[in-house]
């Protein structure tokens, strides 16, 4: 099976690599994973104080993962499978391509300010030599036509 692995954040670039692993699932007759990180410095408080935000973070992982999933089933016949972690991000997303041997591809989508693709991006491409499955990137700046045309 081949599984494309996306990583759901609130950039505006997440948009742009979701749109490209439904269509290359879709294409080849593949899946999406998606994989939601929460930072764990968001919960360094109290005990009831960030047991109750975790779970406020969690609602609205599911709550922005719906919006994709339903456009997938309806435009691209995918289902998406929604995974959440705790932690730092590019751990998570290591721990999580290394958890499943269904992974074939990495997803991810580049910022197209100045300032780099984006930490995830940076901190991978570091370790690209090594990663278990191949890593696209995709332009966060790039339309949906020009999208739809090389997937």
């Amino acid at each position: 099976m081949r599984k494309f692995l996306v990583v759901l954040d609130d950039s505006r670039e997440c948009l742009n690599a979701m749109r490209f692993a439904a269509m290359r699932a879709q294409n080849t007759g593949g899946e999406v994973e998606i994989l939601s990180v929460i930072p764990p410095e968001e919960f360094n408080h109290w005990l009831g104080v960030g047991e109750l935000m975790r779970e406020e973070a969690k609602e609205r992982i599911h709550a922005h993962f719906e919006v994709f999933a339903k456009w997938m089933r309806e435009k691209h016949d995918i289902d998406p499978r929604l995974v959440i972690r705790e932690g730092n991000i590019v751990d998570k997303v290591l721990e999580r391509i290394n958890q499943s041997a269904e992974i074939g591809v990495l997803v991810l989508g580049a910022a197209a300010g100045k300032s780099g693709p984006g930490p995830i991006i940076t901190a991978l491409l570091r370790q690209a030599g090594t990663l278990p499955v191949p890593m696209t990137i995709v332009p966060g700046d790039m339309s949906k036509e020009r999208l739809e045309a090389i997937t």
